[in-house]
């Protein structure tokens, strides 16, 4: 679109040129003719400006769409992020081996953590389920079963 647009704007900055000029050299029939292709350049800048602002218009809108399922996927990553961030901290205060550290020396201790953990990660992906964080928005509805989006 821009080669067509650099090629037709001069063309019709010469045609201009010449039927505004009088010239002995150009009869009236040749300046019929010239306003014609001054009215046919005219036309295809327009129709030009018009397919580049249509292009520039699917191209933000592509963009959107990419953006948006980018912001998708990081409110994903987020959310498994947020659901190990708990459990690696557990694992890192039991992983420094103090002597006296609570529920260490019982036989009971290493299940008492895993069971916390598995709580700790199954009540954080209950709350970003029923947030909606775990939704996919084509298949979000409402109340009626229409889908919103």
């Amino acid at each position: 679109m821009l080669q067509l647009r650099r090629a037709i704007w001069p063309q019709r900055s010469a045609i201009n040129v010449l039927i505004r000029d009088s010239n002995e050299l150009i009869s009236e029939e040749v300046i019929i003719y010239l306003r014609d292709c001054y009215d046919h350049a005219v036309q295809v800048i327009d129709m030009v400006e018009t397919y580049r602002e249509l292009a520039s218009g699917l191209m933000d809108v592509y963009l959107s769409a990419v953006s948006n399922r980018m912001n998708e996927i990081m409110k994903l990553l987020t959310v498994f992020s947020w659901i190990f961030l708990p459990l690696t901290f557990i694992a890192g205060v039991y992983g420094m081996n103090f002597e006296y550290m609570p529920g260490l020396k019982t036989p009971w201790g290493f299940w008492l953590c895993v069971v916390a953990m598995i709580v700790i990660a199954a009540g954080l992906l209950l709350f970003f389920r029923r947030r909606g964080w775990l939704e996919n928005p084509s298949t979000i509805k409402d109340v009626r079963g229409e889908r919103k989006i």
